[in-house]
């Protein structure tokens, strides 16, 4: 144990003495997540607000009234130029305004373009175009009570009137989609610790390999297990330093809240540091190049992170995206960190994703240690 402690020591001195790597470890993760928290999108994670097309083939005013009722009631209206952000859409029929005024039905098609999203936004996409409809028909009943022809000056001086009971609904999920810090720093902080421990775990194998570090190592009372190990708690302590500056500088700086689940994140990140040490160990055993190393970790830190949830939620994404995702351990990883920081989740709640990174975790080490040579 001492001798994995000495090892692990010594590389955590080097890697820290390496300075032009202290933007990726300090400085990048930190404007990744402040301008990708930035991008909130339409709504929030409790009132979510999907793209809705609209096809307004009415060219009376009281289509143009409508579209107005929809926009107060909080539906984001999406162009037919713009048509491929929206998985729904609302179709007007051009003799809207005409049927109203000749007192005939007149239906408004809500449609689906595509599929996907998420069916829970979908369904309150719907409940307000329903509101809106309600909102319009009473009005028509009320302007009905004033025994005179409809026109848009006198419709909109009824809509003007306050409305003596008011209803507020909104998104009542448990789950809201993660959005803003709350997806951007775990994200960063997911795709950085795998990035960098993959390149400092790879480089720093070959690079002693070369130089003769490792066969001096064999040379001394010090087993290949323990220098592996050795090589992983190196880089998990590496992990340790970006983690706790992350999570500090995060709190202090965008006002990221954590709470008591503080321990938990902490211990997540710290699951998935031994996972990705692990398999920076494990891809320096196997490769020799430096240069063929760092490609092939910074392609496979962002493959994890598009796949994994890092850039967007995976609530947003296909189920077959989402199955593919958890084939990497960013995917487990942030799903414990979204049921802790969004969710509000416990240590039982994350008992399955930790038991899963521990697996990843075991079985890289074990490749690592069969894999391994001087």
């Amino acid at each position: 144990m001492n001798r994995i402690l000495l090892i692990a020591q010594n590389d955590l001195r080097l890697f820290l003495k390496e300075k032009a790597a202290y933007f990726w470890l300090f400085g990048a993760p930190l404007l990744f997540a402040f301008f990708m928290g930035m991008n909130r999108g339409p709504g929030d994670p409790s009132n979510p607000r999907p793209g809705v097309l609209l096809e307004n083939n009415d060219a009376g005013f009281f289509g143009k009234i409508f579209v107005e009722e929809l926009g107060v009631q909080g539906l984001w209206l999406i162009s037919p130029t713009n048509a491929d952000k929206a998985q729904r859409g609302i179709r007007i029929p051009t003799n809207f305004t005409a049927n109203v005024l000749e007192k005939k039905p007149v239906k408004v098609e809500f449609f689906q373009i595509k599929n996907g999203g998420n069916d829970q936004a979908a369904a309150m996409t719907e409940i307000r175009v329903v509101r809106t409809l309600i909102a319009l028909n009473g009005h028509l009943i009320e302007y009905a009570g004033l025994q005179k022809p409809l026109d848009e000056a006198s419709f909109r001086s009824i809509m003007q009137k306050a409305d003596p009971v008011t209803l507020d609904a909104t998104f009542g999920s448990r789950k809201p989609i993660p959005a803003g810090y709350s997806q951007s720093i775990p994200g960063v902080l997911v795709m950085f610790v795998m990035m960098n421990l993959l390149i400092f775990g790879g480089t720093s194998i070959s690079s002693e390999r070369r130089e003769g570090v490792l066969r001096r190592f064999m040379v001394h009372p010090v087993s290949k297990t323990e220098l592996v190990f050795g090589k992983i708690a190196g880089l998990l302590g590496l992990g340790l330093v970006q983690i706790t500056y992350m999570l500090l500088a995060s709190m202090l700086l965008m006002k990221f809240h954590l709470g008591s689940a503080f321990p938990q994140v902490l211990v997540t990140l710290m699951v998935y540091g031994w996972a990705a040490g692990s398999l920076g160990v494990l891809i320096g055993s196997i490769i020799s190049r430096d240069d063929k190393i760092v490609a092939i970790c910074v392609l496979a830190s962002m493959v994890f992170a598009a796949l994994g949830g890092c850039w967007w939620p995976l609530e947003i994404v296909p189920d077959k995206v989402r199955l593919l995702g958890h084939l990497s351990p960013s995917a487990w990883a942030m799903d414990a960190l979204h049921q802790l920081i969004s969710f509000g989740g416990s240590w039982r709640e994350i008992a399955t994703q930790l038991a899963i990174l521990s697996g990843f975790a075991a079985v890289a080490n074990a490749l690592a240690i069969r894999f391994f040579r001087a």
